[in-house]
């Protein structure tokens, strides 16, 4: 159901996840394991507990969010204007965690794969974030080969939660970002003089979290 495209997200990592219930396990997280998920059309994850632990799956809809390496995932539903095809319940990386939180995912071809939550269900892992927060890269792939909107774009969405998500646009592109980023005005200034858009979101998201870094050093 998940194909990531970076080698190091085929292999088991060290994770974290949290169920619908509130509670969290930790141990071995593969994110794109091959086969069938337990339930028809969601997403899923494979777990165990340590390296001789037996693996078992974890559908998304059991699920409020994990963690797998530095990478942070949430389950989330399209918003109401999008359709996602097939896996009506799926996983969005959280990119930055902020107040405006930013999400991404990726699809591959044809008929689409989605993310699924309930409504006010947040991210999951209340003010302790999410254990490094958006470290990888976020060219990330989610669907196993079957795009949202056909070709293999990669989508960003914003919103509070995964319940109010919306797609960022190339028209709102310069208003969301600049919220989002607000603490650090050098980042903000940047983004009013078009130095960025989405075409290189990858590079603003390194160039923010690089300056909020060093200020958090001082």
């Amino acid at each position: 159901m998940l194909c990531f495209i970076t080698a190091k997200s085929q292999k088991w990592q060290p994770g974290t996840f949290t169920d619908v219930k509130g509670n969290r396990e930790t141990g071995l997280i593969r994110v794109n394991p091959s086969g069938k998920g337990p339930i028809k059309d969601e997403g899923f994850i494979e777990f165990r507990e340590d390296k001789k632990a037996n693996p078992y799956k974890l559908s998304a809809s059991d699920l409020r969010s994990f963690v797998a390496g530095k990478d942070s995932f949430v389950v989330a539903h399209a918003p109401q204007n999008e359709s996602w095809g097939k896996e009506e319940t799926d996983f969005v990386k959280v990119v930055l965690d902020e107040p405006t939180k930013l999400y991404v995912a990726q699809g591959g071809k044809g008929g689409g794969s989605g993310f699924g939550i309930s409504p006010g269900v947040g991210l999951g892992y209340g003010s302790g974030g999410y254990g490094g927060g958006v470290g990888g890269g976020v060219g990330i792939s989610l669907g196993g080969g079957r795009g949202r909107n056909g070709g293999g774009k990669t989508i960003y969405y914003y919103g509070a939660n995964t319940a109010e998500m919306q797609r960022l646009t190339d028209e709102n592109f310069e208003d969301i970002m600049a919220d989002i980023m607000g603490d650090e005005p050098d980042v903000v200034e940047k983004i009013h003089a078009h130095q960025y858009g989405l075409k290189n979101i990858e590079k603003l998201v390194a160039y923010f979290n690089e300056v909020a870094a060093a200020h958090k050093k001082q």
